[in-house]
């Protein structure tokens, strides 16, 4: 069922082999844009854009030179002849690095947009589904008045709809490239030579860098990411407390055979939700590594870069995987109406109380006196059990003011579902 996390895409995209395979990439666009200009010659561009790393002369240089870029360099110009010297020309390390990141992220952001807009999808299903279905709405925890499930999932609906936009905004954040030398003043790469590459690449040349691009591009998509997965946490606490035993409204979808507990065979635990809430606390703690990876000093240092190495892979793995998490819990989730009903049976009607108290209020009581009325009401029956409607119906104060068939119009259910259309019409659902 909730099994089908078998799904390479993500993880392909931050393989040594898809990072790799990126910064040969970008060396050959790099070759292509000084052939253009007249010093490559067109036999050695023609055996460059032939040309391959190799991974076990890689991981041998590394040792030695325990510099990535260079051992990568290596790597590549051994299966060259003298046309090798054209690789890296005028470039540093970060030109190719941080262009290559550039690249990943953009393949990140466009896996987890389609997460998103399934989860998206599913939403909408369930919210056309159950619009209206009724349910107590609760604030601090305590029965508020009647809702409907389908609003509150409407409500997530329309929040994971701002989650894609500002998702495509951080996409285009990151979209950049950076082919501009060692500290940015293009000495050993010409503007144009950044373009040309960054037109082959898909990427906008970022107007101005030192040695690296800028790290508010970054710490705007890992946090961007956080506060997905904070919408997404959301959701699951949510879904976690309706399925408490006492409230028991929903279920994560649980399947024949599966368990709960070593010890207790009754349990079912929502521990899909729980899941999810743990791991968008993961990917909160990388966004404030983003943000402190912001400063660096001079030019560049590398303190941001081994934190990079696990924050941005790890982050987009987290998320894809919770997304598409979610998405099966929502896709299987078992809605209970009949508890729904019956829990908000359990304050004996004080949910009306707000519509008595405006009902007094235009019959021509003061707000204070009939919010006095009705509270003395609400707490009888809290403290003693009785029925709010029936203390109500038979407090003289209300009697003198209110008719019969006007009260039994007022302890009407349905009363609170009559604009729910407008807020559908308005969400643009």
């Amino acid at each position: 069922m909730i099994e089908r996390y078998s799904r390479p895409y993500m993880s392909a995209v931050w393989s040594d082999k898809n990072k790799y395979d990126k910064w040969l990439s970008i060396e050959i666009a790099v070759c292509e844009a000084w052939a253009i200009k007249g010093l490559i010659p067109d036999e050695d561009i023609r055996k460059i854009r032939e040309a391959s790393y190799d991974f076990d002369i890689f991981r041998e240089v590394l040792k030695r030179t325990k510099h990535d870029m260079t051992a990568f360099l290596q790597s590549t110009t051994a299966g060259l002849g003298r046309e090798g010297r054209w690789l890296h020309q005028g470039l540093t390390t970060s030109d190719v690095w941080d262009t290559a990141t550039s690249l990943q992220l953009v393949e990140a952001s466009e896996l987890l947009d389609e997460e998103l807009m399934g989860l998206e999808n599913s939403l909408k299903e369930k919210a056309l589904m159950h619009k209206n279905t009724l349910m107590i709405g609760r604030t601090h925890g305590v029965h508020a008045e009647p809702v409907t499930f389908g609003l509150k999932v409407a409500l997530w609906w329309d929040e994971t709809k701002r989650a894609r936009k500002r998702l495509s905004d951080a996409k285009k954040s990151v979209a950049v490239g950076k082919i501009s030398g060692p500290v940015g003043t293009h000495a050993t790469a010409p503007p144009d030579i950044e373009a040309s590459v960054c037109a082959q690449l898909g990427l906008e040349p970022a107007p101005i860098s030192n040695q690296v691009i800028q790290r508010d591009r970054h710490a705007h998509f890992v946090t961007t990411l956080a506060l997905i997965a904070a919408t997404l946490e959301k959701i699951a606490t949510e879904i976690r407390g309706l399925q408490r035993t006492e409230i028991r409204e929903v279920e994560e979808p649980f399947s024949k055979g599966q368990t709960g507990s070593s010890s207790m065979p009754h349990k079912r635990n929502p521990e899909l939700t729980e899941r999810i809430c743990g791991l968008a606390r993961l990917i909160r703690g990388h966004a404030v590594t983003s943000m402190e990876n912001v400063a660096l000093w001079g030019e560049r240092d590398i303190s941001h870069s081994s934190a990079e190495r696990l924050i941005f892979p790890d982050s987009c793995l987290a998320l894809d995987y919770i997304t598409n998490l979610l998405n099966e819990v929502i896709k299987g989730l078992v809605v209970h109406k009949e508890r729904m009903l019956a829990n908000m049976e359990l304050t004996k009607g004080l949910v009306f109380s707000q519509k008595t108290m405006l009902l007094l209020v235009e019959k021509g009581l003061s707000r204070e006196s009939a919010y006095e009325i009705v509270q003395e009401n609400s707490m009888k029956t809290w403290d003693e059990s009785g029925d709010f409607r029936s203390l109500i119906s038979s407090d003289q104060r209300v009697v003198d003011l209110v008719t019969a068939s006007e009260l039994e119009s007022l302890f009407d259910y349905e009363k609170y579902t009559e604009f729910v259309d407008d807020i559908y019409k308005k969400a643009g659902l």
